[in-house]
């Protein structure tokens, strides 16, 4: 293991483009994406995730020590003697894992490996994938011994998509090796440029697990406050008001109401869950929590109709305005945005829906989800019979929402982000 290596960087997307800049503050990073648009766009400076600010990025292309190449072709990899692979690890429409970014990455890098080298991984996965799975690949393209000539570590990504406070240096490093060796390594590769700090597990599937268990401790947690939303709201009784009251217990946990997307929270809680059937154990409490928060896109659907119903608005050929499709405030990212849920539930009743947020890319939208999306608030032209808040963009602040609204038209916030005075109801 080399004291000094030269760092691959295997997927350049929301997690993978930070570290690797990061990285390239004190080593020589390799950048690689099968995406080759992708490789063109950072090859001129520019990041359209947002994640990383354009002039460190070119910063770091430019630097004339050490500093970061970006491509897509293999070949770039074999001078790299560390490996980081952070691709997508997805779920399919059955909500089962998606390990075939993570497998072909592997190959990739199996082809080039060599004595010494060292792979960690950072996409999310359920305990086991690392070496059960990535490993016997790596080993089977490269024809090297597993610890003997090569070694694995795995280092779960915590990144935090459009949150300029948290980044990916200022965050604790979690990290593990494949022998204790090789776990010291990889400590101290992260740690020297982790200001945050480092933990070292004691093991691979120990890192792994712990992963996997922090965004299905927060999709639980979510999942409870969405079914208390529920019954109050047949209550008749404010939530967030419920909510602001019980929070002012020292040791009260305060989460929110809301829909939950993403590729963390609404993916990983199905990564152990897949693991602990393969074992013979049915987890009820996590795919619970998965069936509550995968439900609440049409649950605020039909709770806005009924509200449109109460009104005598126009719902057959209406016209509803969703603010917001990207799974988060603030940032591009639609991964797993559950707002489509909203949308296409709308669609059923026969309402036009038009889609407005500023921050997601048009194209994107249409690839991923078939819909047309306003970006300008010029183009906001209707009255509308129904306005649904369904991400807390900054920029929605200054919006008059009332004044795109017919004379007896229904608001209904999900994040609790308007004004209260304008508003027909709230999750």
């Amino acid at each position: 293991m080399k004291s000094t290596p030269t760092i691959a960087i295997i997927g350049l997307g929301y997690v993978g483009l930070p570290l690797a800049v990061a990285f390239a503050k004190k080593y020589r990073v390799i950048g690689f994406d099968i995406n080759k648009k992708r490789v063109a766009e950072l090859q001129q400076g520019k990041d359209y995730t947002l994640e990383v600010e354009d002039e460190a990025l070119q910063e770091a292309l430019n630097a004339s020590e050490n500093g970061l190449k970006v491509s897509s072709d293999a070949a770039a990899l074999t001078s790299a003697s560390v490996y980081i692979v952070t691709v997508p690890t997805p779920t399919n429409k059955h909500n089962q894992p998606v390990l075939t970014p993570l497998e072909k990455a592997s190959e990739t890098i199996g082809k080039v490996l060599k004595k010494g080298d060292v792979v960690i991984y950072e996409s999310t996965v359920y305990p086991g994938v690392t070496e059960d799975i990535c490993v016997p690949i790596l080993a089977q393209f490269s024809g090297l011994s597993f610890n003997e000539d090569f070694f694995a570590g795995y280092s779960p990504e915590r990144i935090n998509p459009g949150d300029k406070e948290h980044t990916v240096t200022k965050i604790l490093k979690v990290t593990s090796g494949s022998t204790p060796e090789a776990a010291k390594y990889v400590d101290d590769l992260y740690a020297s440029v982790i200001t945050a700090g480092t933990h070292l597990a004691p093991s691979i599937k120990v890192a792994e697990a712990a992963k996997v268990i922090e965004n299905s401790q927060r999709d639980i947690n979510i999942a409870f406050v969405n079914e208390l939303s529920k019954i109050f709201r047949l209550l008749q009784i404010d939530t967030q008001a419920v909510l602001e009251a019980a929070g002012t217990k020292w040791n009260f946990l305060k989460f929110s109401p809301g829909l939950v997307g993403g590729h963390c929270i609404g993916v990983d809680p199905y990564y152990l869950a897949q693991k602990a059937m393969e074992e013979g154990y049915n987890p009820e409490i996590i795919l619970a929590g998965r069936r509550m928060n995968d439900g609440m896109g049409s649950y605020v659907a039909h709770e806005v109709v009924k509200l449109m119903i109460q009104k005598e608005c126009k719902v057959k050929g209406g016209n509803v305005l969703v603010l917001g499709i990207t799974f988060k405030e603030n940032c591009p990212d639609i991964r797993n945005s559950k707002v489509i849920d909203v949308v296409n539930e709308l669609e059923k009743y026969n309402l036009n829906v038009d889609i407005h947020d500023p921050w997601a890319n048009e194209e994107e939208v249409q690839h991923e989800f078939g819909k047309n999306l306003i970006t300008k608030e010029s183009a906001l032209v209707n009255e509308y019979d129904a306005i649904i808040l369904a991400v807390a963009h900054k920029a929605f602040k200054a919006l008059d929402v009332k004044a795109l609204s017919a004379s007896n038209s229904v608001i209904f916030d999900v994040k609790a982000f308007l004004d209260q005075s304008i508003i027909d109801g709230r999750l």
